[in-house]
């Protein structure tokens, strides 16, 4: 089965950047986020009651890029993922009100459904940056955001636990906040990974 990468960490930190970066490389296979595509995230950003609706949407789609990208002849890279959108988002999202506890727990199930049948990523990425950085970043972008800069803390304390539960070995932590535009250092660390998987298959 082709190996899958997460690149995962709060809104606004990079993730799109750097596997944008990644794919320059021409050394993976990629799925991203596709909010503007995506039929209820706008209308999510404007009326709560379509939260579940977006959420719903969004743990098909991670699941449908997942099933593509472990078919793919390179390894597969993903901006965000099922997990993000279920244990950051999702959670996110029902602390704020903007989902029922029984609407969590249905994206719940969903998501323990998938993952019956699609393996978690190989690695995730967990990319951080400083607060100030986020802000700006968050402030420049034109697309759709839903989670906010005040959310990010919060975010951010429910990725670190959901990360807690995932093997250290399976994780690369990446402070982008020094990183220029095309991500240099953390491109080399994540290509000298791949390199070492495809030297070491039966370490996966």
């Amino acid at each position: 089965m082709n190996p899958l990468i997460s690149v995962v960490g709060a809104s606004g930190v990079g993730k799109t950047a750097f596997v944008n970066a990644l794919a320059a490389t021409g050394q993976f296979t990629t799925a991203l986020e596709q909010h503007a595509e995506r039929p209820f995230q706008l209308l999510f950003k404007r009326d709560k009651k379509f939260a579940l609706a977006n959420q719903i949407d969004y743990l098909l789609l991670r699941a449908e890029q997942e099933k593509h990208l472990r078919a793919a002849n390179k390894p597969g890279l993903v901006d965000g993922g099922l997990d993000l959108d279920l244990h950051g988002f999702t959670r996110l999202f029902h602390r704020r009100g903007l989902i029922s506890g029984a609407e969590y727990d249905l994206c719940v199930r969903l998501h323990s459904f998938f993952r019956q049948t699609l393996p978690p990523p190989d690695l995730i990425v967990a990319l951080s940056a400083s607060q100030k950085i986020i802000e700006a970043r968050l402030a420049s972008r034109s697309r759709i955001n839903i989670a906010s800069a005040q959310d990010a803390e919060l975010l951010n304390q429910f990725i670190h636990e959901w990360l807690d539960s995932v093997p250290p070995a399976k994780i690369l932590r990446i402070d982008a906040s020094n990183e220029s535009k095309h991500y240099p250092k953390a491109t080399q660390r994540l290509l000298a990974w791949v390199a070492a998987l495809h030297s070491h298959p039966a370490d996966r």
